[in-house]
């Protein structure tokens, strides 16, 4: 949303518990994957979207590009959280320099920030002959000062700065091309942040960042057993744990899901409240978040819709003289943003 466009780009996503990036490369309109990386992050080095400990996210980048060789320096990076806001608005129907003097006046009716203190970006999304919707972004200054200085430390460029709900969704048009008819929610559910993007014909309808995700099994599962972080982590990711049983593990599990969907519910019932006759029909989930289990299942029964892991590479083709894709299948639902992001490279100028 923030910023230029350029043609070599690595998707680079900061996220709370580790760093992820992708390279991409285009040849006869199909896209291939040329390198990733990924480095976990200690803990509270990234907090709600907001990079806490600088040094240690600027030596993971460069763990990252110096280990897969990747020689780019131009980045495009992505920001959630409380600092992000985005906005469908509706307004008469005007040219695009009216648009523009206009954007300034109702940013300030919409966005709970001072106007000076944000970056704004706009976009038309269906002009009709009286009135037209408009999504507005805005993201404080400090929050893309927050990422970009850290990527001055790593020796990298950002040329792009997104959201992580919009990377997510280029990332699932570009493989899932879906049927235009159809209304998804789109969930990337993180380690401190889930974004939950509502799309239907390329167009976001409704773009909401929540403060709950993976943290929160972590943490239950460190109180309610009395383990440290690692054995917890382990649980989380479906592993098994001397003296923890299946049953109390699930039942912890499922105490954290549900306060996962009840978010999401709530989110669900809003957007149906402001956009009349609207109906979600597909999910889609990625993040680390995404391989918690029984959440997908969970899912399934408490929404009565298709639930589905997106999985990011299903239209990039992947070398297997170079990677490995079971590997890669692993770690996929950590790396949709920064395959969305990386997918900026192929923007038209």
């Amino acid at each position: 949303m923030f910023g230029s466009k350029a043609k070599e780009l690595v998707g680079l996503d900061i996220g709370s518990s580790s760093v992820k990036a992708v390279e991409l490369r285009s040849s006869k309109g199909a896209y291939e994957l040329a390198s990733y990386g990924l480095e976990s992050l200690p803990q509270d080095t990234v907090v709600d979207g907001a990079i806490m400990d600088a040094p240690s996210v600027a030596k993971a980048i460069s763990d990252i590009f110096d280990s897969q060789k990747i020689k780019t320096k131009n980045v495009a990076t992505s920001v959630s959280g409380h600092s992000v806001i985005v906005k469908r608005v509706t307004l008469p129907f005007m040219s695009e320099e009216e648009l523009y003097d206009r954007i300034q006046v109702e940013a300030g009716q919409h966005i709970p920030f001072d106007i000076a203190d944000v970056n704004l970006s706009y976009q038309v999304l269906e002009a009709l002959d009286t009135q037209m919707d408009v999504l507005l972004v805005a993201v404080k200054k400090d929050k893309i000062l927050n990422h970009t200085n850290v990527l001055a430390q790593a020796g990298r460029t950002p040329v792009v700065v997104d959201i992580d709900a919009f990377a997510l969704q280029n990332c699932f048009e570009v493989n899932y091309e879906p049927d235009p008819g159809q209304t998804i929610a789109l969930l990337n559910i993180g380690a401190g942040v889930m974004s939950i993007n509502i799309v239907r014909s390329q167009i976001p309808l409704f773009t909401r960042d929540v403060s709950v995700g993976g943290n929160q099994y972590t943490d239950a599962l460190q109180k309610e057993l009395d383990l440290n972080f690692d054995d917890a982590e382990k649980l989380k990711k479906g592993e098994t744990l001397s003296g923890v049983s299946e049953e109390q593990k699930a039942s912890i599990l499922r105490s954290v899901s549900d306060i996962l969907i009840l978010e999401i519910q709530k989110t669900f019932d809003f957007f149906r409240a402001t956009a009349s006759g609207e109906n979600i029909q597909r999910i889609y989930l990625a993040g680390g978040t995404a391989r918690v289990p029984g959440l997908v299942d969970l899912l399934r029964e408490e929404f009565a819709m298709p639930v589905e892991e997106l999985y990011p590479f299903r239209k990039i083709a992947i070398n297997p003289g170079k990677h490995n894709e079971d590997q890669l299948r692993e770690i996929a639902p950590r790396l949709a943003i920064s395959v969305g992001l990386a997918l900026r490279s192929f923007d038209a100028p």
